[in-house]
């Protein structure tokens, strides 16, 4: 199972490459996962059916004492010793059928694999290695530097969980502490001498009078944290969801180049002092992860701002009237731009001079004829309707102008229509960002 794989990853990279150390599955689990997990009074992870949870009468898990966690997990011992693997003590292998478990199943396979005692605790260390993200699901990467940058927030949780003047703090958060400590340490406004404060601020964690909690990340934020770290390449993640009704979708590839594209873009486009955040900028890119993940391949595609849908083949057009305008501005641009030159290193103002020819051409008129034929070239959904309304502005162009427009209608007609939507919209943009300037 995939969780035994990731699993082992770690463990190799644990202990060749960071510890230089030799410990067995079992033993990593014993003075390791367990001490961490498990052998305190707020669980780090809370594993539906196994021996953890499994209470005996008026037992209640924050009231167990140090004898009672050790025999839960001799019971684990016992179960993987003697019985066949199930999800309530193997991770992410099927559901028990025999015991009927009111639970479904995950990350599993009809090929019969055969399986040891090794691989069920290395599913348990790759199953706390999961990274969750907002809409109910948990990415696994089978990558020794992921793993291990992931294994070191193990500890800053726990210690968290353990201070008393964070008592309100939510335990079994251990999947979401994983995606938001990724995404922060990894990304290039992080600063080693942190604290608690400082993640509260960071909106890592969220406090009220009730209970403090760690919030889910977007997938998008630990999607640009992850091309810093791989910035030309990809990584393909396993994709799941456990909960009332366990999901499934697979091997998802992360395309994560396409998120050092976009930030190259952007500064370029604004220069080096930007007008928001590094958080801002990131946050403002992605799709629900299921849709992204029905692309087949998470890249620039799926990183398309929510926001700009709306505009897309649409006359509605960014007004400009307050600050938010102006930045949708900018992030609208970076993503059109970069769907526009997937292949291409040098990014080009080509369409801001055009919509200076459009808005000289709409001056220069005393009539309302070139306002309205102006609005009419940005409602058209199609390449023919564009270029009819290119054909009649022609007549009235200066002759610098007119090649360049000219050029412009054999450059749609080339277009494919994916492309024509991109190119008119940001043409759109950059319109009513002159026109607001003038």
């Amino acid at each position: 199972m995939i969780t035994a794989v990731v699993g082992r990853t770690f463990l190799d990279a644990y202990n060749n490459i960071k510890y230089n150390k030799q410990l067995t599955p079992k033993e990593f689990f014993i003075e390791e996962y367990f001490e961490l997990f498990y052998n305190h009074s707020k669980y780090m992870q809370w594993v539906t059916n196994s021996p953890f949870v499994q209470m005996k009468a008026g037992q209640k898990s924050h009231l167990l004492t140090a004898k009672d966690r050790q025999e839960k997990l001799e019971s684990l011992f016992e179960k993987i010793s003697n019985e066949f693997p199930d999800a309530s003590f193997a991770l992410g292998f099927p559901a028990s059928e025999t015991k009927e478990f009111a639970s479904t199943s995950g990350l599993v396979t009809d090929i019969l694999i055969p399986s040891n005692e090794d691989e069920i605790y290395l599913s348990w260390i790759g199953s706390g290695l999961g990274i969750g993200v907002a809409g109910g699901y948990t990415l696994l990467f089978d990558d020794a530097r992921i793993t291990l940058q992931t294994y070191y927030g193990w500890k800053l949780y726990r210690k968290y969980l353990n201070d008393r003047t964070l008592e309100k703090l939510r335990g079994n958060q251990i999947g979401t502490w994983n995606g938001q400590w990724l995404a922060y340490s990894l990304s290039e406004d992080f600063d080693e001498s942190f604290d608690f404060s400082i993640l509260v601020d960071e909106k890592i964690f969220s406090i009220d009078p009730e209970k403090i909690e760690a919030n889910t990340i977007n997938w998008s934020k630990l999607f640009f944290s992850l091309s810093q770290l791989y910035p030309n390449e990809a990584l393909t993640a396993y994709v799941y969801g456990f909960g009332q009704t366990n999901k499934t979708i697979g091997f998802i590839p992360f395309q994560l180049k396409s998120g050092t594209k976009l930030k190259s873009i952007y500064k370029q486009l604004t220069g080096k002092d930007s007008s928001i955040s590094t958080n801002d900028f990131e946050s403002l890119f992605g799709m629900h992860i299921k849709r992204a993940c029905e692309l087949g391949s998470i890249g620039l595609q799926a990183l398309r701002p929510e926001a700009l849908t709306k505009y897309m083949g649409e006359s509605k057009n960014l007004s400009f009237k307050n600050d938010d305008d102006k930045t949708n501005y900018y992030v609208f641009k970076t993503w059109l731009i970069a769907m526009l030159n997937k292949n291409k290193e040098e990014v080009t103002e080509h369409t801001l001079e055009l919509a200076k020819i459009i808005l000289r051409y709409r001056n220069s008129g005393t009539k309302n004829d070139r306002k309205t034929l102006v609005e009419n070239l940005f409602e058209n959904k199609s390449k023919k309707g564009f270029i009819e309304s290119l054909t009649i502005m022609v007549k009235d162009l200066g002759s610098e102008d007119l090649l360049v427009i000219k050029n412009l209608k054999d450059e749609i007609h080339l277009m494919t229509n994916e492309e024509f939507g991109y190119f008119s919209t940001l043409l759109k943009f950059d319109y009513a960002f002159l026109e607001k300037q003038s």
